[in-house]
């Protein structure tokens, strides 16, 4: 996983306004790869679909992942004969790298893409983008497993789909309920801040990005879909499941090590309402409480554990030392990262330093204890030992979570991220997106230099326009009418 600065931060959710002609609202990505059969009736039914429906100007994009057959032919053709079509082609495969070069050069707002086999009903598609129009959401995604879903697919397909999910939310704590669902969007001032940070370019592009838009306090939203399982797919079941649990594996210990800097990007809404300040009210106070109880009760199970292995083999005084130095060590790492919500290792050894400065107040106290037992007794049982320790670690729990949040993790509540200097602060409905103006760098701010990105995150050098610069400006949006559209078509 990368492990450097996050590219910076995501600027506040705003309604795409409506009010201007030009740059298309939505680019829709079809990605792919000897499909030169399904790609023509695909893109011409998908083309006449949002030329009906769709109230904005739109874009077809076909990102053809090094086809070996007449794909390529077959996208020029319909490049040719339709207008709003694009064709883009890419010399390596790969679903993730192709969505992410063509995305991270589109200048619509608004970026989706969906399979070729068109397996998911398109009436789900106006729905799917019109929360991220609106600024409600920041991804939407189609789900297969919603209840009012109607899905038609085989029952292999059915539980490998279910159990991969029930992984994610096991494993990662995803809260999404369909990660493998082909029809999705994203805003494309996310997608700049997101797809630098995912790493997979094959099937678990789609996972990844989730999770970590998850993980940054983004909003997804979940249409539900009618969906027909495709029995000509070429999808290698076998290969792509052991793909993306070594991509589970691969973000989960980012997540666990917090080599993920998803700190810069956790809550950066200015409009989300947790974010308020209310005065007299704690904020995080509970939450912190619940999380502290729940370490505490496992660390003293753990304790416990410890201090009856280490009693077999030393006295009471060394064991307990032992002991509470073990498993104190292990309860200012959880509770850093759990209820504290600290990540990455900044200030790692500041904070387990004051955590052994609590850890020996706890030791003072249940040594206390255990010397105060030994005086009125010569010979106590090893239960009453133990009754008096879980007594003496119950008052030793309630001063350390005092400590811990009044010293040890002070400053962990969510802050609003930092602004660049020199940047005035927007107001209250101020956009924090530039105002329309001439072409810039094809690189926005938000984005890191093409020279440090990997070999896989770097767009393509050979993309035709419009992808060979785009610009950041907000773009105005305006309805287009029907008859707009089939006059422009019949004018070129």
């Amino acid at each position: 996983m990368r492990t450097d600065s996050s590219p910076g931060s995501l600027p506040a959710r705003e309604h795409l306004p409506a009010a201007g002609a030009g740059t298309p609202v939505l680019d829709v990505v079809v990605p792919v790869y000897n499909e030169e059969k399904d790609l023509g009736p695909c893109v011409r039914r998908l083309h006449e679909h949002l030329t009906r429906t769709f109230p904005y100007a739109f874009r077809i994009t076909v990102a053809d992942n090094a086809s070996t057959d007449g794909t390529p032919r077959v996208a020029a053709g319909l490049a040719a004969d339709l207008g709003t079509v694009r064709s883009v082609r890419l010399e390596q495969k790969g679903r993730g790298r192709a969505l992410r070069t063509v995305w991270s050069a589109s200048d619509a707002p608004v970026l989706a893409y969906m399979d070729v086999d068109l397996s998911t009903d398109l009436n789900a598609l106006l729905p799917l983008v019109a929360p991220l129009i609106s600024g409600h959401s920041d991804l939407a995604i189609g789900s297969r497993l919603a209840r009012s879903s109607r899905v038609v697919r085989g029952a292999k397909r059915e539980f490998i789909s279910r159990t991969y999910n029930l992984i994610l939310r096991g494993s990662l704590q995803a809260r999404f309920s369909d990660a493998q669902c082909g029809f999705k969007a994203i805003r494309r001032d996310v997608a700049q801040v997101l797809l630098p940070l995912v790493e997979d370019t094959g099937w678990f592009f789609d996972t990844e990005m989730l999770v970590l838009a998850e993980r940054a306090g983004c909003r997804i939203h979940e249409v539900p879909v009618d969906w027909v399982d495709d029995p000509d797919s070429t999808v290698h079941i076998v290969r792509t499941a052991t793909e993306d649990l070594k991509g589970v594996w691969r973000v989960g210990k980012a997540l666990a090590t917090g080599s993920l800097p998803l700190d810069r990007l956790g809550r950066p809404f200015g409009d989300d309402p947790r974010d308020r300040e209310l005065s007299g009210v704690p904020q995080g106070l509970a939450r912190q409480l619940v999380g502290f109880c729940v370490v505490g009760a496992l660390s003293t199970l753990f304790y416990l554990l410890l201090y009856s292995g280490f009693r077999h083999f030393t006295g009471s005084q060394l064991a307990n030392a032992l002991a509470l130095l073990v498993s104190a060590v292990a309860n200012t790492a959880a509770n850093r990262r759990l209820t504290f919500g600290v990540r990455g290792r900044g200030g790692a050894v500041r904070h387990q330093a004051q955590g052994l400065v609590v850890f020996g107040i706890g030791l003072a106290l249940t040594s206390g204890s255990l010397a105060a037992l030994g005086a009125a007794s010569a010979d106590p049982d090893h239960s009453t030992e133990l009754a008096v320790l879980i007594a003496a670690n119950l008052a030793a729990t309630v001063l350390r979570f005092l400590l811990f949040r009044a010293w040890v993790f002070p400053d962990a509540e969510p802050t609003a991220p930092a602004r660049e200097p020199g940047l005035p602060e927007p107001g209250p409905r101020e956009s924090r997106l530039p105002e329309p103006g001439p072409r810039q760098s094809p690189l926005p701010e938000s984005r890191l230099p093409e020279s440090q990105l990997p070999e896989t995150h770097r767009p393509e050098p050979h993309l035709p326009d419009p992808y060979r610069a785009w610009s950041d400006a907000t773009v105005r949006l305006q309805p287009v009418r029907h008859a707009d559209t089939d006059h422009c078509r019949d004018a070129r």
